[in-house]
């Protein structure tokens, strides 16, 4: 038996206005009883009461014990499926959920009721028509790939075969070893003084620039006069580190060192090897540094991708709004959805954050438009592929170009197993294919930025 469909549709549904409804629902016995009396019957075969054996306890008993409770929850069911269906088969296009119409709705009485009538507040999504076409202009910006990119990139590759090797001379970013002792105030080595054997130092790292001066060019050998405590600018603990004393003291410890030289020690980058090509790109695919360097270029390009794209969805979302203009919303009935949704919020939440919860709606809506005009699908290979991809844009901040196969499918299949990233992943998926739809249906205006100025737009 229909609920609803016994009835004009005129009884049931009221449009009150552009954006709200009124969905009145009328329950009579037939409509519920004989499930009612299905489970009342699979409780007396369950129930298990003193005196009675099982299955044979008398059905007034059962009736008296659960027979309210039976009732109100078979109503309540087979009203959300009333509705449900209702607002599936007819297609009405609602915001959040029905809302009991505060003013109409009986108060319902389980004892006493056969029949009930519930009254709910449909709120209603705005009808607008959200489109693109070539009119419509877009900035979209390519970031500049840099040698100075190359370059750091490359660096970091041959950094990995690298080696430290002793060297003469001090230069900057190398690495001292030697015996430090602390001097009195005639500069001599201070009798019972702090003494450090064997302390190594990176002077490049100094926060005082005169103090980091005294080391340039020293040789092994070479006893240096400095200020520990000026050098790194009192940091108790660098001088703690340093000088092998608590913080406590390290804090107070102003006396200058002598610092004998016993050893430079400098970080040499490794050369550019085929073993390195194919590490990074893969058996055999690059032969030369040129070829390596070409495709370093093009791997950096192709991570910037992912952010210029994500850059257009915001500033075609701009124009989208724009053009749509204000929509008209149930604001009523929303804030009631809001505060019933954020109870553990006071009334000044919901004041706070409509405006912005209205204008994520708004995009929601022109997006789901878009989404379906385009008849953009998201597919369970869609949701494989980027995770793939997203473990490949991870492995690729580490320097590793070329990932094996299997390796991507494991950690793939590994961020498929929770629930709230594939709900990310299928997000970013429709997010994709929405980007490339608009792409190619406006009219971008390319415009060539650095990465400094390309970062400067999102802060």
């Amino acid at each position: 038996r229909d609920v609803l469909g016994s009835r004009g549709l005129g009884d049931v549904y009221k449009r009150q206005d552009k954006v709200s409804a009124e969905l009145t629902v009328k329950l009579e016995k037939a409509d519920y009883q004989e499930k009612v009396d299905k489970e009342l019957k699979s409780l007396r075969q369950k129930a298990q009461i003193p005196g009675f054996r099982k299955g044979m306890v008398p059905t007034s008993l059962i009736k008296k014990m659960y027979g309210k409770s039976v009732i109100a929850e078979v109503v309540n069911k087979t009203l959300q499926e009333a509705v449900y269906n209702y607002i599936k088969e007819n297609k009405v296009n609602m915001l959040g959920e029905p809302l009991p119409n505060e003013e109409k709705q009986q108060v319902i009485d389980f004892d006493t009721m056969e029949e009930f009538e519930f009254v709910f507040d449909i709120a209603l999504a705005p009808e607008f028509k959200a489109e693109v076409s070539t009119k419509d202009k877009v900035d979209y910006y390519l970031i500049d790939v840099t040698e100075d990119m190359v370059n750091n990139q490359v660096k970091a590759y041959t950094q990995r075969n690298g080696k430290y090797e002793q060297v003469d001379v001090y230069e900057d970013n190398d690495m001292l070893k030697g015996l430090l002792a602390e001097l009195d105030e005639n500069g001599n080595t201070k009798e019972g003084g702090i003494q450090v054997e064997a302390a190594v130092m990176m002077p490049s790292y100094m926060k005082n620039d005169e103090q980091k001066a005294i080391f340039a060019n020293a040789k092994v050998n070479d006893v240096l006069v400095f200020n520990p405590y000026t050098a790194w600018d009192g940091n108790a603990t660098e001088l703690s580190s340093l000088l092998k004393i608590d913080k406590e003291e390290a804090a107070e410890m102003k006396s200058n060192f002598s610092y004998q030289v016993e050893e430079v020690t400098r970080f040499v980058a490794g050369e550019l090897t085929q073993e390195i090509f194919d590490q990074v790109c893969g058996k055999d695919v690059v032969k030369t540094e040129e070829e390596f360097r070409a495709k370093v270029k093009e791997v950096i390009a192709n991570q910037f991708v992912a952010d210029t794209d994500y850059k257009f969805l915001i500033d075609a979302r701009k124009m989208l709004m724009e053009k749509v203009g204000k929509l008209e919303f149930p604001d009523a009935l929303l804030k009631r959805i809001m505060r019933m949704n954020n109870q553990d919020k006071d009334e000044k939440f919901v004041e706070d954050n409509y405006d912005k919860s209205i204008e994520e709606l708004t995009w929601h809506l022109i997006k789901e438009q878009l989404v379906e005009a385009n008849d953009i699908k998201v597919e369970q290979e869609d949701v494989l592929k980027m995770a793939k991809e997203t473990t490949k844009a991870q492995f690729a901040q580490y320097g590793m170009l070329s990932v094996p196969e299997d390796v991507l499918d494991n950690y793939a299949q590994e961020m498929l197993k929770k629930k709230e990233t594939i709900n990310n992943l299928v997000s970013r998926v429709v997010e994709v294919k929405l980007a490339a739809a608009l792409k190619a249906q406006v009219t971008l205006e390319n415009k060539n930025v650095s990465i400094e100025e390309f970062n400067k737009m999102f802060e």
